[in-house]
């Protein structure tokens, strides 16, 4: 057993104080996690929450636009905050300023998006190539034709078309929502590359590779295709061509 003195010379940690709607949002998300409050069921009213945790409209409020932030809830005007299943797209996006943000003060991070949208699309590659059907082949083809007939002006969203279309033949949401969200994060990157004579062509040549493995189920090609066309493009931004390439 510790003796007096011991027990004396232990300094109390001190007990946090938290804001109040710190509080409600913590009961609130336990009562939603526990299944009281289905997707699509209404929470109750700000009063109801007022009177059951007796605390200011403030700290209601505060709570249900986290949870709204959060995509756990909806909230329309003049009607009672509902529940909603959270969309990876909602996810994803919550992570969209703090991504830009760390982009713009580390540079770093920088080549290790790259490093992981290589590794993430080059296995899009290899998926849509697997588990593409032929309705998502002739979308393919479809986006690969509109890059193809793309001024300069729209080049760079028909490019992310072609990239968007393998990501949703995975058939999985997720990896749609990570691919977005680091073409998102990446936007501001995409410069002049492409302005230079013979850049969209090449990039063209490249897609067209990509597409006649993923057409051909060749999920290996697929994949050396698509690593083959981000490679090149990062290596254009190590030399010196730019900013970067919409690849």
């Amino acid at each position: 057993m510790r003796t007096e003195q011991q027990a004396a010379a232990v300094t109390p940690e001190p007990i946090p104080r938290r804001k109040l709607s710190h509080e409600v949002l913590d009961r609130l998300l336990a009562r939603i996690n526990a299944g009281e409050f289905a997707p699509g069921a209404q929470l109750p009213s700000e009063r109801e929450l007022m009177d059951s945790y007796r605390v200011g409209r403030p700290a209601i409020r505060e709570a249900l636009q986290q949870l709204e932030r959060s995509g756990i809830v909806e909230i329309s005007h003049g009607e009672r905050a509902r529940v909603v299943l959270p969309t990876a797209e909602a996810i994803v996006s919550q992570m969209s300023n703090a991504a830009r943000y760390l982009l713009s003060v580390e540079p770093g991070t920088l080549s290790h998006l790259k490093e992981v949208r290589l590794f993430l699309e080059a296995g899009l590659a290899r998926m849509a190539a697997e588990r593409a059907d032929a309705a998502g082949i002739a979308l393919l083809a479809q986006r690969l034709e509109e890059h193809r007939q793309a001024d300069l002006d729209d080049f760079l969203a028909r490019d992310v078309a072609f990239h968007r279309q393998i990501a949703a033949m995975s058939g999985n949401p997720i990896f749609s929502a990570a691919l977005d969200g680091m073409l998102n994060w990446l936007s501001a990157y995409y410069h002049t590359l492409l302005r230079a004579v013979g850049r969209e062509n090449t990039t063209l040549q490249e897609h067209q590779r990509i597409f006649d493995a993923i057409s051909a189920g060749d999920g290996n090609a697929a994949a050396q295709a698509m690593a083959d066309h981000l490679n090149r493009a990062n290596d254009l931004y190590r030399s010196g061509g730019g900013a970067g390439d919409p690849d």
